[in-house]
């Protein structure tokens, strides 16, 4: 059988591209096979061979991920995690990632954001920046206890 219309062949191959730009997790490249009309048996055939040939490691992925959106996007675990299960992440490997983030760096991302959106609304009412802010944070998936901190942290 020529390569090219071998069903493995071609779902290998279509793992492969997606994986180039960023790596992903087993659930996003399960599905995007899926999408492609890769059966269930030849999509985990690919999936499991990636992941031995070490293309594939969700908790590498979920680590890399957690720490991304905490340095970029100032975002609480709890949003992590929320991202993580919509990219087909095992739940084991979200609570052991997620566990690594300890309260004091929540509290320290979510005030670095707090600290910046405050700058910028030095022209309103307290209170208003207090809804504004208080709304921000919780946006981004923090606790009402971290939130409350961080207003307290600033002094409104």
């Amino acid at each position: 059988m020529h390569e090219s219309s071998d069903p493995y062949f071609l779902a290998e191959t279509i793992a492969l591209v997606a994986l180039a730009p960023r790596a992903k997790s087993r659930g996003e490249l399960f599905d995007l096979l899926k999408r492609r009309g890769v059966t269930e048996d030849i999509a985990n055939a690919v999936l499991y061979r990636l992941q031995e040939q070490g293309h594939i490691n969700d908790e590498e992925f979920a680590r890399a991920w957690s720490e991304s959106r905490q340095r970029a996007k100032k975002l609480s675990k709890r949003t992590i995690s929320t991202e993580l299960r919509g990219k087909g992440v095992s739940q084991e490997i979200i609570e052991l990632v997620t566990s690594e983030i300890g309260h004091e760096e929540e509290l320290a991302i979510a005030l670095e954001l707090t600290t910046r959106k405050f700058r910028s609304m030095s022209s309103l009412d307290t209170e208003v920046a207090r809804r504004r802010l208080h709304g921000a944070l919780a946006r981004r998936g923090f606790s009402s206890s971290v939130i409350n901190e961080c207003m307290r942290e600033i002094g409104i």
